[in-house]
């Protein structure tokens, strides 16, 4: 019998970064305690906000979100951020309270975090999900002996400007949420219109289409129809034609490959790609155990992506 010779697969493609120096020095600043912490932050440590009836804030909305980016940037936990701060306060004899663990777990469950953005003009949005592990071994355990029953998983959706990878909306869920079940509460959070939408075939739904229509009425949706897809609209009505009908007859005339390459698809990976610099720099598991305080720890770290992504990116060219 002849033998079976295995696909030489193609050789990776080489990139070269040509920004190296300035990225070099914002991967450095990102390690630098001072860019987490404003030159004003003393001023605004305490709170200083009217009193009312029951017990007062001691600290300010802005010194906890403080602490607790510094806990998530140094990958601490409540208590090691915690003595982190009073020894850095001691040192630059800064005559300061610390919050303490359980203040920082408190505050933490109902803390607005505002994700800080540069765009303020028209953009394109890159749509995704990926999810995060609460309970659960890790990947060796599961390989090894198997599944367990006690996984459990937080589904964290992003939508993100490719031009730059700045998150512009994102929501917290249960991992039993779809990801077209939120498109509308995400487009909520995004002001400017968008030119471009891309996602994949989960957002192949007439509810997303309303909700992008409606946000922005001329708006370029690239939404690949699932592989049982059926037209929503035929040739014999006088509506006019829609965009997703027509990908669709498209993908049945030339292919879904070659779609996807004349359409500029491609584009919808950098979410995966914001998806993996989130897990690469912050982890994929998250600490808290309430869903409230697992929203929060989620907004901190995609706020504190996007500083980090504000200081610099790689420019890259492919060289071979």
């Amino acid at each position: 019998m002849p033998k079976h010779t295995a696909t030489p697969s193609r050789p990776k493609a080489l990139y070269r970064v040509k920004n190296w120096s300035e990225y070099d020095k914002a991967l450095v600043q990102r390690g630098s305690i001072t860019f987490w912490m404003s030159d004003d932050f003393e001023k605004t440590w305490l709170h200083t906000g009217e009193k009312q009836r029951g017990g007062q804030f001691d600290y300010s909305d802005q010194a906890i979100l403080v602490m607790l980016t510094v806990k998530e940037v140094f990958h601490l936990t409540n208590r090691g951020v915690e003595g982190f701060v009073r020894s850095l306060f001691r040192m630059m004899k800064i005559n300061l309270p610390v919050p303490d663990h359980t203040t920082l777990s408190k505050r933490g469950r109902n803390l607005k975090v505002t994700l800080p953005k540069k765009t303020n003009q028209s953009l394109n949005i890159v749509m995704d999900s990926t999810g995060l592990k609460i309970y659960g071994e890790g990947e060796w355990k599961v390989r090894q002996q198997g599944v367990s029953k006690r996984r459990t998983w937080r589904k964290l959706h992003v939508g993100a400007n490719p031009e730059d990878g700045e998150i512009q909306a994102v929501i917290l869920t249960e991992n039993s949420v779809s990801d077209d079940a939120v498109v509308e509460v995400l487009l909520e959070q995004i002001e400017q219109e968008i030119i471009d939408f891309a996602g994949d075939g989960a957002y192949d739904k007439r509810k997303v289409y309303d909700c992008l229509n409606a946000h922005s009425p001329n708006v370029n949706i690239l939404i690949p129809p699932r592989k049982n897809a059926h037209i929503w609209k035929h040739g014999n009505t006088k509506a006019e034609r829609l965009k997703r009908d027509e990908n669709l007859r498209s993908i049945r005339k030339h292919g879904r490959k070659e779609w996807k390459k004349n359409s500029g698809y491609h584009v919808r990976s950098l979410a995966e790609t914001t998806m993996f610099r989130l897990k690469t720099i912050f982890g994929d598991t998250l600490s808290a155990r309430l869903l409230e305080t697992q929203t929060s720890q989620a907004l901190v770290r995609c706020a504190a992506l996007n500083q980090m992504t504000h200081l610099g990116m790689p420019q890259s060219y492919k060289v071979a």
